[in-house]
């Protein structure tokens, strides 16, 4: 993606604060209120000096002193109006951000999943949307509030003395100079750092994820030295970021500091001249030390924003990613009851990250409505490709699939799969409830049906003896369960959604024998007038099919019978012996 301008990126960052008006509005009159009080600050010291020490009046004094009390306990208050309504704006943007990111990440097709890692997209999610909530909740709280500041003190500077604020303001463009040379270099620093934090969190999320397999191979230290090598890349990349971003303040400090130590130093050369009084020169430093402090909080707030400017970079890259798979504009309205009849017509299909070998070649194929149709061959053979077509996974790449007549691309996409019912081979469990996993397809089923569901699965009696039942937790990726169990409550999800079309790749493969039994009577009953598509490994799914379709290296080799293709396809008959007959 090319760089976008910070503008465009802060345009964009503060933009999500638009349905927030009414808050934006409280907190920016705290943030007026507050800041005029500390200005009005340097008045009282001005009378307070003039008027009590200089007219050696302690009433004056007293008076002026109490003045300037009450002006920042009123400021106080405002600033936390300022503060708490600041940061909540900064909560409420993140997390904003965060919904707008996931849903958006909830469309894209399985191709960008292929070639982005886990582990870099949640880093997106946290680490960077942190950083936004910063520059919202702080970062935007203190730049408005030392612009105002600024403003305000070069104003009462100029009513104090219009000479001494000409000197200052020669110091502006020394100041201006290093925050667009550095500023530049922090923000690019700041999002290489960023990809280096995401490279780490990727390798967390996928030696964590696979564990077992780590430790099963003793690669502890191996995976701990790798790990090393990324955190000291992150270090390398963080070691030049915060260079430039000190250097940044730096400057901006030497230059304010050095020029309100020559304007008091021409300034008191005034006073001693009699042109201006003590007073007026302590109010006019006073407001001169503002200006400056507002101006390196303003520096300092560049950098936050050049860094912001990183994360919002890469945030938008996620947002602005198209899906290759998407609804046409004029979907095709799917009828209420899809009969399930599916054709394949001359279909090709490469996957993109490999176009030039391809997975499927010239599959034609008229699965009826109703229809058994069992999927056998071996690995590679483009069985588990078929159903991510059939899903719209991937669109294919030559010729074209049709549902009842229609091509599934000119369909609505959600509607399309919602006429699916797929078990995969292996058993995807969320880290929710029993419950909630069966009803993963139908969220608002009663209990009742999801009961039923479970006994058809042949899952009932073991949840049941799961500490909770049906509310039972069952962990990340359903770690308390066994693969069969999984296999179980996978079907059992199938079965609730009641879908017409089901797609089961090798639903019984993890199940004992007798529970094998049992969940094929289920599959039986399940599978009653609607179309299933089976891939199958085991001799048990395959010979009560109505077809069953040989696939070898991308091409339909044979079709028929179990004992029709037992007779007269090689292929077919060697896989039987060593394979389903096992």
């Amino acid at each position: 993606m090319q760089q976008v301008k910070t503008s465009t990126l802060m345009s964009w960052l503060f933009g999500q604060l638009k349905p927030y008006r009414s808050k934006v509005a409280i907190a920016i009159i705290a943030l007026i209120i507050a800041a005029a009080c500390w200005l009005l600050l340097g008045q009282g010291v001005k009378a307070v000096v003039d008027d009590g020490f200089i007219a050696n009046s302690a009433d004056n004094i007293t008076r002026y002193m109490l003045m300037v009390l009450g002006i920042a306990l009123i400021g106080s208050v405002a600033a936390y109006f300022r503060f708490y309504w600041m940061i909540w704006l900064g909560e409420r943007v993140s997390a904003d951000i965060r919904q707008q990111v996931y849903s958006h990440l909830l469309t894209l097709a399985p191709d960008f999943f292929a070639t982005t890692r886990t582990g870099e997209v949640i880093s997106r999610f946290t680490a960077d949307t942190t950083l936004l909530q910063s520059v919202v909740g702080m970062g935007l709280s203190m730049g408005l509030r030392s612009a105002i500041t600024f403003i305000g003190a070069l104003s009462l500077m100029l009513f104090s003395s219009p000479m001494l604020t000409l000197y200052v303001l020669l110091a502006v463009p020394l100041v201006l100079l290093p925050i667009r040379v550095l500023g530049a270099k922090v923000r690019l620093y700041s999002k290489t750092s960023q990809d280096r934090v995401a490279d780490v969190g990727a390798y967390v999320d996928e030696t964590l994820h696979e564990i077992h397999t780590v430790q099963a191979y003793s690669h502890e230290m191996i995976d701990t030295e790798l790990f090393q090598n990324r955190i000291e890349s992150v270090m390398q990349a963080a070691h030049f970021r915060i260079k430039y971003r000190a250097l940044l303040v730096a400057c901006i400090m030497a230059i304010s500091v050095s020029a309100i130590v020559v304007v008091a130093w021409i300034g008191a050369q005034i006073v001693l001249s009699g042109d201006l009084t003590a007073g007026e020169l302590t109010a006019f430093m006073f407001y001169a030390v503002m200006a400056g402090g507002a101006v390196a909080t303003i520096s300092e707030v560049i950098g936050e924003i050049q860094k912001a400017a990183g994360a919002s970079e890469r945030l938008m890259e996620l947002l602005h990613t198209q899906t290759s798979i998407a609804s046409p504009a004029q979907a095709v309205a799917i009828s209420t009851k899809v009969r399930g009849d599916i054709k394949l017509n001359h279909v090709g299909f490469s996957y993109p990250q490999s176009a030039e070998n391809l997975v499927l070649s010239d599959i034609t194929l008229h699965i009826k409505p109703g229809e058994r149709v069992a999927l056998v061959g071996p690995s590679g053979a483009g069985k588990s490709t078929l159903f991510q077509l059939l899903l719209r996974f991937y669109d294919a790449t030559y010729g074209g699939i049709t549902i009842d007549g229609s091509d599934i691309t000119a369909l609505d996409v959600s509607s399309l799969r919602q006429q699916y019912a797929l078990v995969p081979q292996e058993s995807v469990i969320f880290a929710s409830s029993v419950a909630d996993n069966i009803c993963y397809g139908r969220p608002n089923a009663p209990l009742s049906e999801i009961q039923s569901a479970a006994k058809a699965a042949r899952a009932h009696n073991f949840i049941e003896a799961l500490p909770n039942g049906y509310k039972t937790n069952l962990g990340e990726r359903g770690v308390r369960l066994s693969g069969g169990q999984k296999q179980r409550i996978a079907i059992a999800r199938a079965i609730l959604a009641d879908r017409p079309i089901l797609l089961l790749d090798e639903a019984t493969s993890s199940l004992d024998a007798a529970n094998e039994q049992q969940v094929k009577l289920a599959l039986d009953v399940l599978m009653e007038n609607r179309t299933s598509i089976v891939i199958a490994h085991r001799l048990a799914t395959v010979i009560n099919s109505d077809r069953i379709i040989v696939m070898d290296k991308g091409i339909i080799v044979a079709i028929g019978t179990h004992e029709d293709l037992m007779e007269r396809n090689e292929l077919y008959r060697e896989f039987a012996q060593l394979q389903l007959m096992n």
